[in-house]
């Protein structure tokens, strides 16, 4: 730190906090942030607002000119157990100290604020910081705070002292040139905010992108702490793509290139920069994150949180900074999200990042680059189609599915261009496993009459088509629930003697009892003997799924459709026909159906056991 501060207790005036004050320093060091490393980004905000003040006085009072290296200064005292914030800016008088340390909500800056209407736009300085309930942070870190204090133009310095619990000093001090240092008397329980390394991290953290120089002390040196350009306020011309991507990589932590770069100023009612990046690859353990977006929020260049939820849960793979000139940085720093213009951010920039995945889901050039993002991302953005019903016909429209039909991802309009005359809706079949789906007996009935089947695999699968219900007019159906549909499709020749099913299936319900809704048979089955269906709520994929989400259901039995052409339930239904008892192959069968279908055996052993006595009987045969 280059000034020399010298304090100087004698003359010291007692004063007692407003009532207002008094209250609320509990509340801000126990329960206002969540985060102690907060006051860090506090008082350098507060810093870097002084030093624009005084950077615009100086545009008509050479008096107030900076000097050339005007800069914000940490400096950490390990042996002292002190930390040190200095900037060049404006400073505060005698009566500023009382006023703007002393009353809650009093601030330097929202004073000078208000001189700012008659200025040009292009001399009006970033104002950063309200001088006010953010310099209480410090307390949270601090048992004892400093804070020095000499105008420019002025002789006189002033030292402001508290240590939070009621009372301040104000006295004479000495400083050799104006500005402000902060001085922090740090707790026993905060020692890590004596090191330059944590020290720097904060500050890369929250404030790296402040146009203000920002130094840090380590050892006999002042070294560079913060980057100092806010890259998405430079014209997009000025910026190389390496400077993106370097920038991509900071803000993602990921080591890939990005696969888009969104880059823009909105200009109107709400304006703002953003810089949003869409990632190129997934990031590993993507799908254990939290479900929040964090995209950076700026006010003035100052990052200010990343919890503002600035995108929907459906686009929280989006990494970037979006930066307003429309907030205030007051007390509700961290509860920003409630207010109207950020709504209306959220909103712009929702709809800017839509555009930008639309814009490339439609261009042919960008095929193979569309298909590997929704590979990586769209299980992702169909969350989109269950939860926001603003967006839901839009993001239909740009989602890819696997089908029976096309080795290549197909839409929803593709697949329309391509369904049979009258048929009238969009067959999809659910699953956990694509392979598996693939081969599925559901699709036998479908495939053999040439009526295409969307496979969704991806866990969002078993809720969304539920909840988009059609697209273009055309319901989407789940062919576990689709009996008698296929009877609307002619049927190739069918191959083997349907067997006469009168006895064999009230004796199967017989044996299965509750287990079973019904038994029945089905056209829907070409080479497998059983499947499971279901009627009447949720299809079998989605039960699954909200049992393995811990969600109580009823009990709902499946429907266990046998295929009369096939020669096992041909020769069982001979022997029921003859008196015979299938109930052992009653439980096979449906055990059969269940594992066909995906499910875990509510008893495996007896299985294995029924299963292995049939073998056994037949060997011997």
């Amino acid at each position: 730190m280059s000034e020399q501060t010298t304090q100087t207790p004698q003359g010291a005036e007692q004063h007692e906090f407003s009532a207002e004050v008094g209250r609320l320093l509990d509340l801000v060091v126990h329960a206002l942030y969540s985060e102690r490393e907060i006051f860090l980004r506090e008082l350098v905000a507060n810093a870097a607002d002084a030093s624009d003040k005084r950077r615009f006085e100086a545009l008509t009072d050479a008096s107030k000119a900076l000097p050339a290296d005007a800069s914000i200064r940490i400096h950490p005292d390990k042996d002292a157990r002190l930390l040190t914030i200095s900037d060049n800016g404006a400073g505060m008088s005698r009566d500023e100290l009382a006023r703007n340390l002393g009353t809650i909500a009093r601030s330097g800056t929202r004073a000078f604020g208000e001189k700012l209407d008659a200025a040009k736009p292009e001399d009006r300085p970033s104002l950063i910081g309200q001088f006010g309930v953010g310099f209480y942070a410090a307390f949270m870190v601090a048992d004892k705070v400093d804070v020095i204090s000499r105008q420019p133009g002025s002789d006189e310095a002033w030292q402001w002292s508290s240590d939070g619990k009621g009372a301040y000093t104000l006295a004479p001090a000495t400083r050799e040139t104006p500005g402000t240092d902060i001085i922090l008397h740090i707790k026993s329980d905060a020692d890590e905010f004596l090191d330059p390394w944590r020290l720097r991290s904060i500050v890369r953290k929250w404030a790296d992108h402040i146009s203000w120089p920002i130094t840090l002390r380590e050892g006999e040196e002042d070294k560079p702490a913060n980057e100092g350009t806010a890259l998405w306020r430079k014209s997009k011309s000025d910026i190389t793509p390496e400077q993106y991507t370097e920038f991509y990589r900071h803000v993602s932590h990921q080591f890939d290139e990005p696969y888009a770069t969104l880059h823009w100023r909105a200009e109107g009612t709400t304006e703002f920069t953003s810089l949003l990046f869409i990632p190129g690859a997934r990031p590993f353990d993507f799908m254990e994150q939290s479900r929040e977006s964090k995209v950076h929020l700026h006010v003035r260049r100052m990052f200010i949180t990343d919890e503002a939820e600035l995108l929907p849960a459906w686009l929280r793979f989006v990494q970037g900074v979006v930066d307003t000139e429309d907030l205030p940085l007051n007390v509700s720093r961290e509860m920003l999200q409630s207010t109207p213009v950020l709504a209306r951010i959220r909103k712009a920039v929702t709809k800017r990042v839509m555009t930008e995945i639309k814009n490339r889901s439609k261009d042919a050039e960008q095929a193979a680059g569309f298909a590997t993002f929704w590979e990586n991302f769209g299980p992702i953005v169909k969350e989109g189609i269950w939860e926001d019903s603003e967006h839901r016909q839009e993001l239909a429209a740009l989602a890819r599915f696997r089908s029976t039909h096309s080795d290549d991802p197909t839409t929803l309009d593709d697949y329309i261009g391509r369904m049979k005359p009258d048929q009238e809706a969009i067959y999809y079949l659910t699953g956990d496993n694509a392979e598996a789906l693939a081969a599925s007996p559901q699709l036998e009935g479908f495939r053999a009459r040439g009526v295409e089947v969307l496979l969704l695999s991806d866990p969002v699968d078993g809720f969304w088509p539920e909840r988009l219900s059609s697209y273009q007019d055309k319901t989407l159906k789940s062919i576990s629930q689709s009996h008698g549909d296929l009877e609307k499709f002619e049927a190739p020749a069918p191959e083997g003697e349907a067997a006469d099913l009168t006895a064999l299936i009230p004796a199967l319900k017989q044996a299965l009892g509750e287990a079973v809704k019904d038994v029945r048979g089905t056209v829907r089955l070409v080479g497998s003997a059983v499947v499971l269906t279901s009627e009447g709520g949720p299809d079998l994929t989605m039960q699954r799924l909200m049992r393995r989400s811990g969600q109580t259901l009823p009990s709902i039995p499946p429907i266990l459709e046998i295929n009369p052409r096939h020669p096992l339930i041909r020769d069982l239904a001979a022997r029921a026909a003859k008196g015979e008892s299938v109930a052992d192959y009653a439980q096979v069968l449906l055990d059969v159906a269940r594992i066909q279908d995906g499910e875990t055996l509510p008893d495996a052993t007896g299985f294995a056991q029924r299963l292995t006595a049939m073998l056994a009987a037949s060997v011997a045969i």
